[in-house]
């Protein structure tokens, strides 16, 4: 079974979608695939070498837009395919800070000064 990307997107409230989200290869995680049959090996091998590995000690963490979650289940003998979409967004700063940093303008027009914004 599988769903168009453009029936996922029209059920979507808010999408994200832009350019540079397919510009770097996604982050891929395989869950489950720890079992010794030799199917399992090939298959979580071939998956790993559809994308290059990730440094994980030089990575930019701005460069990571997606993630593919591929999830295997050893009684039905499915695979599971996920592909997130990521955001990096600020942690404890302010909300209006969080605006700038996103280069979102805030409205200014109830404030005096932009020190009340930050």
């Amino acid at each position: 079974q599988y769903s168009l990307m453009k029936d996922v997107v029209s059920s979507l409230k808010r999408h994200r979608m832009h350019e540079q989200q397919f510009s770097h290869h996604p982050l891929l995680v395989l869950s489950n695939f720890g079992h010794q049959q030799i199917q399992v090996k090939l298959m979580a091998t071939m998956f790993q070498h559809l994308f290059p590995s990730i440094n994980v000690h030089r990575v930019n963490l701005n460069s990571i837009k997606r993630c593919l979650l591929i999830s295997y289940d050893a009684e039905t003998q499915l695979l599971d395919f996920r592909h997130y979409s990521v955001k990096v967004v600020p942690v404890g700063v302010s909300k209006g800070l969080r605006k700038l940093l996103q280069e979102r303008f805030p409205n200014l027009s109830r404030l005096e000064d932009i020190s009340e914004l930050l």
